[in-house]
């Protein structure tokens, strides 16, 4: 993708920011993997590991393109109805090398936001957007205490020591107001937190998460407030370009299992059809102990595909995942076959459930997955 396109597609991002709450057609969406390929000049690439340092690096990097905060998670109240949920901020730089202005409005970064709720036992399926410029009054990040907003949308840290963090997002009538905790260490994904995503130099992000969150706190949905307990995940990654030309796009899973481990994995589709060399991915083990995968280590086979009404996209959203080093043969089902975020940026992000094997022994979990760059 040339700079040209990259200009375009910030300019349908301004576009978008006042049509917020309401689906886009196809031709109106961003594809991810087009936001994500291709160099946009000035900015720094991630080209080898570095020393990350907390908290600082919870805030926002602006020498870099682009950037996100995410959190998923799978929650439920006590007499057992579930949800999902997903709320995440982006930060998107506009230019590298800024002109100064007067003018306390003026801004180089935009910020947008997703917001999604899966109500499993309602079966149905809220995603909201939002955009803002990166002023005070309006969107940013910071680092110490932990805070990224997008107006009264927000993630906010315990003062400086980060942990507990709070979540809080309202959309009409559909709200969430949670607080997550953990107690495993941070994870780096890939090299020492430098995640390659192809073989050219700087295609490639600085990745940590938080793979555990316990969870607990409220779910509004219309006129009903549901307490909530469960557990979330959260994904940190900021870079200037990620995927090749001839990459089409990703499946990831973050997965959660009933053993206390956790499974993330990424598979890098490339536009022919094969599976790219450098789908990656981690075990974390009960205490924190972190086994990297190759793309060698995971089999991925899809069971069963959703078509959307909306885009007519399909999508595989159920999956098998076998990892025989680690005994492990697990089965990925959407607790909702609809959870397509149709949006300015068009993808399928929605809750699961695992079944399957461990050393031949019954295991089971929740997580997320993520389906991105199908047309």
């Amino acid at each position: 993708m040339q700079w040209k396109k990259y200009v375009c597609m910030l300019s349908l991002v301004a576009l978008v920011a006042c049509q917020a709450e309401t689906p886009h057609s196809p031709e109106t969406s961003i594809q991810v993997g087009d936001a994500l390929s291709g160099e946009s000049i000035g900015f720094e690439q991630a080209l080898a590991p570095r020393e990350f340092r907390f908290p600082e690096d919870h805030g926002a990097h602006e020498k870099f393109a682009t950037e996100w905060w995410y959190f998923t998670g799978n929650v439920a109240t006590a007499e057992g109805r579930r949800f999902g949920y997903q709320l995440t901020f982006f930060r998107v730089g506009l230019d590298a090398n800024p002109v100064a202005r007067s003018s306390h409005w003026s801004s180089s970064q935009i910020y947008m936001a997703h917001f999604a709720l899966t109500d499993v036992d309602g079966k149905t399926f809220h995603p909201f957007e939002r955009f803002a410029r990166a002023v005070p009054q309006l969107a940013g990040a910071q680092a110490q205490p932990l805070r990224v907003w997008l107006e009264d949308w927000s993630v906010e840290g315990a003062s400086d020591a980060t942990l507990p963090l709070h979540l809080r997002a309202q959309q009409d009538s559909f709200a969430i107001d949670v607080t997550l905790d953990s107690s495993k260490p941070i994870v780096l994904q890939g090299d020492k937190g430098l995640s390659q995503k192809s073989s050219a130099a700087g295609n490639a992000s600085y990745y940590y998460s938080m793979t555990r969150m316990a969870t607990q706190g409220a779910i509004t949905i219309g006129d009903r407030k549901f307490a909530v307990t469960g557990q979330s995940w959260f994904d940190r990654e900021w870079s200037t370009s990620a995927l090749a030309e001839s990459q089409a796009g990703w499946d990831w899973f973050s997965l959660q299992l009933d053993d206390q481990t956790e499974l993330m994995f990424y598979q890098l589709r490339n536009k022919d059809g094969t599976t790219d060399l450098l789908s990656s991915g981690t075990l974390v083990n009960a205490q924190g102990v972190v086994r990297r995968l190759a793309a060698k280590d995971v089999l991925l086979t899809p069971l069963d595909f959703w078509q959307s009404d909306s885009s007519n996209i399909r999508y595989p959203v159920q999956w098998r995942i076998f990892v025989p080093d680690s005994g492990l043969d697990l089965t990925v089902t959407p607790l909702l076959e609809n959870q397509e975020m149709a949006l300015s940026v068009r993808y399928w992000e929605g809750a699961v459930i695992v079944s399957g094997k461990k050393h031949g022994q019954p295991i089971n979990g929740r997580g997320y997955l993520e389906l991105a760059g199908y047309k």
